[in-house]
């Protein structure tokens, strides 16, 4: 095919991706046209969620009711898509569809899988309780986060001292 494939985001019905993603792969595979559609994926990340002050790793969905198909537009790969149960169309002007520019697909992370990281329920500013490690009871006002690090700057109070520490992001809690 001298075409070459693009993404492209279909709507769902909430809750139908996964079902979606699997109706176009038995189709694509039952009809041989891995050329026309190679790719359908449901954007996901891993998030740490912090619950009993006990981290778990979790898969969300980046965009819920989204699926990206990679495709080559014809009349055909359309129908398919279209047509799948659980499909409400596709996302463009008049539903017809459009393909994510090479910025758009980069900024998705979809051909890279994504983790941020911990979800974290304060922000900078909230008062916070160590649970763990060498400040654990101690409470203190968050200065700053850095994601990136999964760690958090939090002002505690010692000895009378206000004095700036880095904790790991698994270590604090809100306090409620």
């Amino acid at each position: 095919m001298s075409e070459e494939a693009k993404w492209y985001v279909v709507h769902t019905y909430s809750g139908y991706e996964n079902k979606v993603k699997g109706n176009i792969e038995k189709v694509v595979e039952n009809r041989n046209l891995q050329e026309l559609i190679p790719e359908v994926r449901i954007p996901m990340e891993k998030v740490t969620e912090v619950k009993d002050n006990k981290p778990s790793e979790v898969e969300k969905k980046l965009f819920p009711s989204y699926v990206l198909v990679k495709m080559v537009l014809t009349d055909d790969s359309w129908y398919i898509v279209r047509n799948t149960r659980g499909v409400t169309g596709f996302v463009g002007p008049a539903s017809k569809p459009v393909p994510l520019t090479e910025k758009e697909v980069a900024a998705l992370g979809v051909d890279t899988e994504r983790s941020s990281g911990i979800e974290v329920n304060f922000k900078e500013g909230d008062s916070v309780i160590v649970t763990s490690g060498s400040f654990e009871g101690f409470t203190g006002v968050v200065e700053k986060f850095d994601m990136e690090a999964q760690t958090a700057d939090v002002k505690v109070s010692m000895f009378g001292r206000e004095t700036s520490v880095t904790l790991p992001l698994t270590q604090i809690k809100a306090d409620a």
